[in-house]
């Protein structure tokens, strides 16, 4: 991944809460007939060395395990529009840009039709996301037999994580006004730009 130095993310903690905060990714490996990518939810432990998931057995991206494999995870993105730059007024040399987190986890994957193994991923994947609700789900809550039935239509995948790549590009090459102004012009918008103005308004330099 491209990174320019204003942009690139190395803090440990920072770049394991983008990663669990999105909790969901694209898994790409290449088979014999080229790239093939999959979109994910996943559990990563606390080091960023490993990342577990499943994929539905009819799904061929598991197939190609043992192999070296790229998981792309989105965290926030949004369109900067040049109208919200001062500039715009005073000269009018600005241009459109787009802000975004993301993370590059680099990496061997590794496929498990244990099941163990899958039952363990698919309750500590549940509890992750189930978490925050008022009156969490549990794989428990479901019938013992239907939730066999559904783990046998499962593959377990879990990536070892060699290389991480973090960029948060959040407008740290622009000065503070017109940073302020992005974030302005950002809340005013969906809850996709909103949370690229979130993500901004601590101050993309601490």
């Amino acid at each position: 991944m491209y990174q320019p130095p204003a942009f690139r993310e190395e803090r440990s903690d920072v770049v394991v809460d983008l990663v669990r905060r999105a909790g969901y990714g694209h898994l790409v490996v290449a088979d014999d007939g080229g790239f093939v990518s999959t979109p994910m939810p996943f559990v990563a432990d606390d080091g960023l060395t490993t990342v577990r998931a499943h994929l539905a057995r009819p799904n061929t991206a598991w197939r190609a395990a043992p192999c070296a494999a790229l998981l792309i995870v989105p965290v926030t993105d949004a369109y900067v529009s040049p109208s919200w730059y001062p500039g715009k007024a005073e000269h009018g040399e600005v241009v459109p840009t787009w802000n975004y987190e993301v993370v590059h986890l680099h990496g061997r994957l590794i496929a498990h039709d244990d099941p163990d193994w899958v039952y363990r991923q698919i309750n500590d994947l549940t509890d992750a996301n189930e978490s925050a609700m008022p009156a969490p789900w549990a794989v428990t809550d479901a019938p013992e037999e239907f939730i066999a039935k559904m783990q046998r239509g499962i593959v377990g995948v879990e990536l070892l994580v060699e290389r991480v790549e973090a960029k948060r590009k959040l407008s740290q090459n622009r000065g503070e006004t017109d940073q302020a102004s992005v974030c302005e012009g950002l809340t005013t918008r969906d809850d996709r730009a909103r949370a690229v103005a979130i993500a901004m308004a601590p101050g993309v330099d601490d």
